[in-house]
């Protein structure tokens, strides 16, 4: 006869073996849904069905998106943590900072009310323990950009094996630029231990040219992305974007040669979304992961066009290329933690005068006509750039607008009001 403890701990198992089918089920339903969103507006290009492939396979199908026997997967949370650095340790980065809807609903159980709806995502993702995509990774790298973040270190490291990384908050401070400089030393180290691979100059050298490629690419994307005739919406583009998160690079880079083939055929036969003067819309803020793609297929249901995004999930991360000053191992450790700090607009840094900069130029070469300026709710470090940008871009005439959201679809119609009469206020200037 079994104790009154074990009968309590069978209960328990029981129970969480529910919540984990109900999440499973549901999670695959939303995925689904946003997915097919993105096929109902029109003029989706032909080659977009790779990218939304990946999609699929990670959010609908829960599984871990993989071309190698027995590769070994680093799970990553920022865009500081530099994944050149991972490729030459042999392994392949996951960047798991999550858009789950279903994963932030059980986030709720185990992070406070109030806490950002991605840490959420992420808590909830370990804690019901059924995402092959987390399950998949040997370890987590987190780069403490904020408080939420620091908490959400600790609580994942009760599933996985996770490593903060220092990012520095004064990028011109040379002790805390060395502090980071030696976290990623640190973390190389513990990658070798997992993939048995030791990093070498050659290695390294190799993995810089690989994202090189990538970067021109991308930048080739976006040249495309912010044609005054569009060639493919900005929820399109965000998909295509998004996926580079858990695809491999190297095939990621060929896929994207080929779809960006498509849209220059496209532009060359004069084969346009549409003849309209669509509002050109650019998107900042916090990150926007899928499937929540919410902001940005309202915007282009209600008649405006995403041309340019501004978050560390969009086309922030794919700019500056690194740029080597030493050829040694040493000088390309140094020149990559540069470049992922000296070159990003992150908010979390005490100085910003360089993000403005940047959406200013985003504003003018992308001819931007509106700006969505997304906060996902207990998200202060990017609430407390709103006020700025707003008297900057007020006195460029540029209109912005502040949206608050998190992951669920109980404020879609408000945001619909207020997208709609934002957009129809841009019309209505020109």
């Amino acid at each position: 006869m079994g104790t009154k403890d074990e009968g309590n701990n069978e209960r328990e198992l029981l129970i969480h073996k529910r919540q984990q089918e109900r999440y499973l089920n549901k999670s695959r339903q939303i995925s689904a849904k946003y997915l097919n969103k993105l096929d109902e507006l029109p003029g989706i290009p032909t080659n977009l069905s790779y990218f939304k492939s990946i999609l699929y396979k990670i959010f609908v199908e829960n599984e871990i998106v993989s071309y190698k026997e027995n590769e070994i997967y680093v799970g990553i949370f920022c865009v500081l943590m530099p994944m050149e650095l991972i490729y030459a340790c042999g392994a392949r980065p996951v960047k798991l900072c999550s858009g789950d809807y279903v994963g932030f609903q059980f986030g709720d159980d185990v992070v406070p009310r109030d806490a950002c709806p991605l840490v959420k995502a992420v808590v909830g993702n370990n804690y019901i323990g059924n995402n092959n995509t987390y399950n998949a990774c040997s370890m987590y790298i987190v780069p403490v950009t904020c408080d939420c973040k620091k908490k959400m270190a600790a609580i994942i490291s009760e599933y996985k094996e996770t490593y903060i990384l220092h990012v520095p908050i004064n990028k011109k401070n040379d002790e805390t630029m060395d502090l980071y400089v030696k976290s990623l030393h640190e973390i190389v180290h513990t990658i070798e231990q997992k993939t048995g691979e030791k990093i070498t100059y050659k290695k390294l050298k190799k993995s810089v040219q690989m994202y090189r490629e990538t970067q021109r690419e991308i930048r080739r994307f976006i040249e495309l992305k912010r044609s005054l005739k569009p060639l493919i919406r900005g929820s399109h583009a965000m998909a295509v974007i998004n996926s580079i998160a858990y695809d491999d690079i190297a095939r990621y880079t060929k896929q994207l040669a080929i779809l960006n083939k498509e849209l220059e055929t496209r532009r060359d036969n004069g084969d346009y979304l549409t003849n309209k003067k669509l509002p050109r819309i650019l998107v900042t803020g916090s990150p926007i992961t899928f499937p929540n793609l919410k902001i940005p297929l309202l915007i282009e249901e209600m008649g405006g066009l995403v041309v340019a995004d501004e978050t560390c999930i969009g086309d922030r991360g794919f700019t500056d290329p690194v740029s080597v000053a030493e050829e040694s191992l040493e000088g390309y450790f140094r020149a990559i933690a540069n470049r992922y700090v000296s070159a990003c607009s992150c908010p979390v840094f005490s100085d910003n005068e360089q993000r403005i900069h940047k959406i200013k130029q985003m504003i003018i070469d992308q001819k931007v006509e509106g700006i969505i300026y997304h906060v996902l709710r207990g998200c202060l470090v990017y609430d407390y750039e709103y006020q700025i940008l707003e008297q900057v871009f007020g006195a460029m005439e540029i209109p912005i607008i502040r949206l608050e959201s998190d992951y669920n679809e109980e404020d879609i119609e408000q945001l619909r009001i207020r997208i709609e009469a934002f957009i129809e206020m841009i019309k209505f200037k020109k």
